[in-house]
């Protein structure tokens, strides 16, 4: 029989083959490939470090057992509005699990993440607090026209400056809150971020006390200015500690079933708190008696900020995702209800609406891309500054803050530079740069007592210090 005629086809496919073949043998790799199919592993006792012999116990995870309640059963109508942009990731926030280490007080040993000691700084905030108390009268004096703001003409925008050394890294990752402490004599910080972590920096020093509290992101930090060793933080996981320096805890202050995304207090009421909790409540707690003394749906959405008027403590203002930010008037309450004063709307997410030193104006922060400042006897003098807000998924949302007097406000761009807006022009008048700075700003705070000192605090979880030169 003769043979079968091959086609070009499978002409072409023996040409390559022989031609692979003969690759493969040049470079060796048959013998390679039974080298590596006799190779064995090392054992593992090859290990610089000597395994425990003993086996551990099993730990049994107690089960609890939860109910779900439904928004109907609750009677809250259904959430229609889609997802929020204003969140630490790119949904709406939920609450974390609580776990059997979270509940009940919390000993600052145990949460201390620093290879710093405990003593050292609760002997610091101690020594701050007694510093502030030998001050002479005329200094304390002083320093009280200062908070006023009837100094702030003394400071020159241009001789604001960033010193390399006052630049540290507080906190891993995300900064979500930001607080100078209220002391005249110690530059000291307290930064909060995503995972729950609370730092403690003295500017210019190279030790940094890091805690770990809570096990979510830090929605809000209140240092007490009569007393600097108690510290309260608030946290997405719906939990409110008081950090007590003296006696060496977190203790356990509030639990709610709800996520609390803000925390603030009036000047004149050392023992209430007050904090954004749920979709757009607003709880009081009252300290002396261990419990909520008032609560307030008073938007369709959460509550980012609670900020009180210095010169009308009982006026408050809310901003919330729901796009609109108002005024309240704590004294006129009816019943469960409390009607706005005033309400200013935006198109998108309200991120911080803040009170003017003064207490006359009024400053928002929009994700629509705007700065909205309000004045006048009934803040009916409105004044819209486009300004760029998409921070994105993994930055902190910019929150523009009020400097020293009711002149400028101080937000963070997305050049890593800090834009600062005049209230009087209305437009950004300068931005604030420099080499140093490696990442964006996006929280900020002022120094009570130090006229030209400004933190911004970073998602890489830096922190830099302006100071006036």
């Amino acid at each position: 029989m003769a043979p079968q005629k091959l086609t070009d086809y499978e002409r072409k496919r023996l040409e390559n083959i022989r031609r692979n073949d003969e690759m493969m043998a040049a470079l060796k790799l048959h013998s390679k490939a039974t080298q590596l199919s006799n190779f064995k592993r090392p054992s593992v006792g090859t290990k610089s470090y000597d395994a425990k012999s003993e086996k551990k116990p099993k730990i049994e995870t107690p089960i609890v057992i939860r109910v779900r309640r439904s928004l109907r059963t609750r009677g809250i109508p259904p959430d229609c509005k889609g997802l929020d942009g204003d969140t630490v990731d790119s949904t709406t926030p939920t609450k974390a699990e609580p776990s059997v280490v979270s509940l009940g007080p919390l000993s600052m040993a145990d949460a201390r993440e620093s290879a710093l000691s405990d003593s050292s700084f609760v002997e610091s905030l101690i020594g701050m607090a007694q510093k502030e108390a030998q001050a002479p009268l005329s200094i304390r004096e002083r320093l009280a026209s200062v908070k006023k703001g009837e100094m702030e003409t003394s400071l020159r925008l241009e001789s604001l400056y960033l010193d390399p050394d006052n630049i540290a890294r507080v906190v891993p990752g995300r900064i979500t809150s930001v607080r100078f402490f209220p002391s005249s004599r110690v530059k000291m910080i307290a930064a909060g971020n995503k995972f729950g972590n609370v730092g403690f920096w003295n500017v210019g020093e190279s030790e940094v006390h890091l805690y770990h509290p809570h096990r979510a992101p830090i929605s809000g930090i209140l240092i007490q200015p009569h007393c600097y060793s108690k510290i309260y933080t608030s946290c997405y996981d719906g939990i409110l500690r008081l950090m007590d320096a003296e006696k060496e805890i977190f203790d356990l202050v509030f639990e709610s079933d709800e996520n609390i995304y803000t925390l603030s207090q009036p000047t004149n009421e050392a023992n209430c708190l007050y904090f954004g909790e749920g979709s757009g409540g607003l709880t009081i707690w009252d300290n002396r008696i261990g419990k909520r003394s008032s609560h307030w749906v008073l938007h369709q959405s959460r509550i980012n900020t609670i900020d009180f008027n210095r010169e009308n403590p009982h006026i408050v203002a809310t901003s919330s995702s729901d796009g609109t930010a108002c005024t309240w008037d704590l004294r006129y309450t009816g019943g469960d209800k409390l009607t706005a004063l005033r309400t200013f709307t935006h198109k998108r997410s309200v991120q911080s609406a803040y009170f003017s030193p003064s207490g006359c104006s009024l400053a928002t922060t929009s994700l629509d891309n705007t700065i909205g400042i309000y004045s006048g006897v009934n803040l009916e003098d409105a004044a819209v500054i486009s300004h760029y807000n998409h921070t994105g998924r993994w930055l902190s949302t910019f929150r523009a803050k009020w400097g020293w007097d009711d002149s400028y406000l101080f937000v963070g761009n997305m050049k890593r530079g800090v834009d600062i807006v005049s209230a009087v022009q209305r437009k950004t008048v300068m931005t604030l740069e420099s080499p140093h700075m490696s990442a964006i700003p996006c929280r900020f705070d002022t120094h009570s007592y130090e006229v030209g000192m400004l933190v911004g605090a970073t998602s890489g979880g830096q922190v830099y210090i302006w100071t006036s030169r």
